[in-house]
């Protein structure tokens, strides 16, 4: 799925193109077969008026009003074009043909801050699990180390930090190497 540098940075531009405007994003790892993404979906409010922003660009004269706009239909149809997106371009620089994308996009409903906490823990240890690197700073393609940056980020940091207290605890939980996510407990992952 990732071959290379360019890869990655094109993947994360297509998901800022396609889905920050209709997404707040807490964390993220792309892993050279596989990627994580912490999200919540934004308000009706925001995706209506992401959808309609879309109509105008698209110089359509009529679009849907609120109330008969499928929101679930709209945010999938965001993936399916971000996905589609990235599977084109990938398929041109390769010359090949086909689905890049194995598995229908899984989505879990996040019922807690523990569980929260977990799976940003989860996101950010994933490279160390698949041996990509030995420490979750050592990462590029993960929302780990904006954490500890000034630059602005679509990473909602402050919201990430404040479920592990503050970022001195946040350091902690993910300097932790001896526990280890299990993904049995949460079988939908």
């Amino acid at each position: 799925m990732f071959r290379n540098e360019e890869n990655y940075k094109y993947f994360l531009k297509k998901f800022n193109e396609y889905i920050s405007p209709i997404a707040l994003t807490f964390s993220y790892v792309l892993i050279p077969n596989h990627f994580h993404f912490l999200i919540e979906i934004k308000d009706k409010n925001q995706l209506y008026n992401h959808y309609k922003q879309l109509e105008i660009n698209r110089e359509k004269s009529s679009y849907k009003t609120e109330g008969d706009l499928n929101y679930e239909d709209f945010v999938m149809q965001q993936f399916s074009n971000f996905f589609n997106s990235y599977t084109k371009s990938y398929n041109k620089r390769f010359n090949r043909k086909g689905a890049l994308f194995v598995d229908y996009m899984r989505r879990v409903l996040i019922s807690d801050e523990e569980y929260l906490r977990n799976l940003v823990f989860y996101i950010h240890q994933n490279p160390v699990h698949h041996n990509c690197c030995s420490a979750v700073d050592e990462w590029r393609y993960t929302s780990f180390n904006s954490f500890y940056s000034s630059k602005p980020s679509r990473i909602e940091r402050e919201e990430v930090i404040s479920w592990f207290g503050d970022l001195e605890n946040f350091t902690f939980m993910h300097s932790l190497k001896n526990i280890i996510f299990n993904p049995n407990l949460y079988p939908n992952l």
